[in-house]
């Protein structure tokens, strides 16, 4: 009986979940979704996601890999898969893909949307998905330094201090901190103040540093062209505080 390989594109709430990477003796989300392919198919598998999502934070399109021998038909999978899966995980769809396709390695792209509150009061049923900041803030000055890290930089001033936990880029010839960034700006939608920041790879807390640093760009601790500096200076010192994981949310991934 031969392998398929199996394409997962999942949305989870990440705010229960010590993240995407499976932990012992910790609810992740991998490690949960390998248990119940267990369950379904007596196989012992570990999906590939194509990328690894910190404790509390959500996903709207994950996109995650795996080979089974079950010949269960996708659409009974989904279901299956949806009936023992908790409520905050819910597998959209499933696709056989060819055999050497995987989750991480062949993902070219993907966005990222940081929410921040900015009403006085934040809604009972938002506080676990958004950030809830009720402060002055300089919103054009925020979204002018968003624009000036789109292109290929060194981001090493962006990444956690732990090089083990970065995704990588396509590129493998490319230094190790170094992405490209395609489209990174802000908007506001009602009370919400959104970014949305797409790109080929990101480091490690990445995303959530860079919403650090904008908000004191907001602040006015920061002017916007300081981000020129701070990207120059490659040192995790040089940026702003790491942005809560709850306002978090992988968009989507493109391969």
């Amino acid at each position: 009986m031969s392998d398929r390989n199996i394409k997962l594109v999942l949305s989870y709430d990440g705010s229960a979940f010590n993240g995407w990477q499976v932990q012992p003796d910790r609810p992740t989300i991998q490690g949960t979704l390998a248990e119940v392919i267990q369950r379904i198919t007596a196989e012992k598998v570990l999906p590939q996601g194509s990328g690894r999502t910190d404790a509390g934070v959500h996903a709207l399109a994950q996109v995650a890999s795996f080979q089974s021998t079950s010949t269960i038909p996708l659409e009974n999978f989904v279901k299956a898969l949806n009936s023992l899966l908790p409520e905050s995980i819910r597998v959209l769809s499933a696709e056989e893909v060819p055999a050497d396709f995987h989750a991480r390695h062949h993902a070219k792209a993907k966005t990222y949307q940081y929410r921040i509150y900015r009403g006085s009061i934040c809604p009972p049923f938002l506080a676990k998905y958004v950030y809830h900041h009720p402060y002055p803030l300089d919103e054009e000055a925020m979204n002018h330094a968003a624009a000036l890290v789109i292109g290929e930089h060194d981001f090493t001033s962006f990444a956690a201090v732990d090089p083990d936990r970065t995704e990588s880029s396509e590129a493998d010839c490319t230094p190790k901190n170094v992405r490209t960034i395609y489209s990174s700006a802000w908007e506001r939608r009602g009370e919400e103040l959104v970014y949305t920041v797409r790109g080929d790879g990101f480091l490690h807390h990445m995303v959530r540093n860079l919403v650090g640093t904008f908000l004191l760009v907001g602040k006015g601790t920061l002017k916007p062209e300081d981000i020129g500096r701070i990207l120059e200076a490659r040192n995790r010192s040089a940026a702003g505080a790491t942005a809560p994981a709850k306002g978090l949310y992988l968009v989507s991934v493109e391969y």
